[in-house]
């Protein structure tokens, strides 16, 4: 068995550790623009982003044969968004490609407007409505776009046989960042990164 040169896992791990900074980062700057639209009543960082980072056994074949654990690897950033009104979904897709074009041209950070899943769900009942879609009109006419129910609302997606899990929202999987009524703001980018130091 290949054995993996301690450089080489230390580089990787750094690569995994800064992209999850990153996703944070790209989370902050969605924040800052989306809380200036009035129907943003709650914005919470859920998904793997939302977590401190772990160490796990990855699917790399080389890591995997050899049992190495390396820092779980976040590939896109997933957010609820609470709406007062669904009429600010086509402002808030603009933003959302705005904003990460902005980040990439300031920071070098990038982060895709595809790659940010964004749950939009209802004030007071945390009922889901269905996700910001990623395409730049509504409808696009894709096969996606015959989903039932896609698109009634515009900008509003949804996916096949897709159920959103309460669970999502428990305290410890769900990391509120933006609260209007509570006059809450908090930064993902201040959250505690990870619960082991990098090997």
């Amino acid at each position: 068995m290949a054995r993996i040169p301690q450089h080489r896992i230390d580089e990787d791990n750094g690569r995994l550790a800064l992209r999850h900074r990153q996703l944070r980062l790209a989370a902050d700057a969605l924040v800052d623009a989306w809380s200036a639209v009035e129907a943003v009543q709650r914005i919470a960082l859920i998904g793997s982003v939302a977590r401190p980072l772990w160490k796990e056994v990855p699917r790399f074949g080389l890591y995997r044969r050899a049992g190495i654990e390396l820092w779980h690897e976040c590939k896109d950033l997933d957010l609820a968004l609470w709406l007062s009104s669904l009429e600010a979904l086509p402002r808030l897709n603009r933003l959302r490609g705005q904003t990460v074009n902005k980040l990439y041209q300031a920071e070098g950070i990038g982060v895709a407007h595809h790659q940010v899943d964004v749950f939009i769900l209802a004030p007071g009942s945390d009922g889901y409505l269905g996700r910001l879609c990623t395409y730049g009109r509504c409808p696009k006419g894709k096969p996606d776009c015959r989903v039932p129910g896609c698109g009634d609302a515009a900008f509003l997606k949804q996916i096949e046989d897709f159920a959103f899990r309460p669970a999502t929202l428990a305290p410890d999987r769900c990391i509120v960042l933006f609260d209007r009524p509570g006059n809450i703001r908090r930064k993902a980018a201040d959250l505690p990164p990870g619960d082991r130091a990098p090997a």
